[in-house]
């Protein structure tokens, strides 16, 4: 991260930039989608683990990842899932498999959202 005006930091923006395995540094705006989100997802479970909370809301925060590094991030979400609730939302298969519940939100023919759960084991904390 890097001040836009280093003269004036109260006033000044932040630039990202991330150096990919095997590339050099880039700047955000210069990066893939898949490259874009790792970097993402990267900051916040810094920040997650700078400051930790009671739980995080994450939405489709995998969405954009390739299978090695959604591997990658299941593991860090298994860690973070000691200490704090997950609430994640997600089309990914791979990613509802690690989770204790499951909440689905459809609509039924007559126009009426309807939500369907179902719990897949019981959560550590119980």
């Amino acid at each position: 991260m890097i001040l836009t005006d280093p003269d004036n930091p109260l006033s000044s923006g932040v630039d990202v930039e991330a150096r990919p395995p095997g590339k050099r540094i880039k700047r955000l705006s210069l990066l893939s989608g898949g490259e874009k989100s790792l970097t993402a997802v990267a900051m916040l479970v810094a920040i997650f683990k700078a400051r930790p909370s009671p739980f995080y809301v994450l939405d489709e925060v995998e969405a954009a990842l390739d299978d090695v590094n959604l591997g990658r991030l299941l593991v860090i979400l298994e860690e973070l899932r000691a200490s704090s609730q997950l609430i994640i939302i997600t089309h990914q298969k791979r990613t509802m498999e690690i989770a204790d519940a499951l909440y689905g939100v459809t609509m039924r023919g007559d126009g009426v959202t309807e939500v369907i759960s179902q719990r897949l084991r019981e959560s550590d904390a119980s």
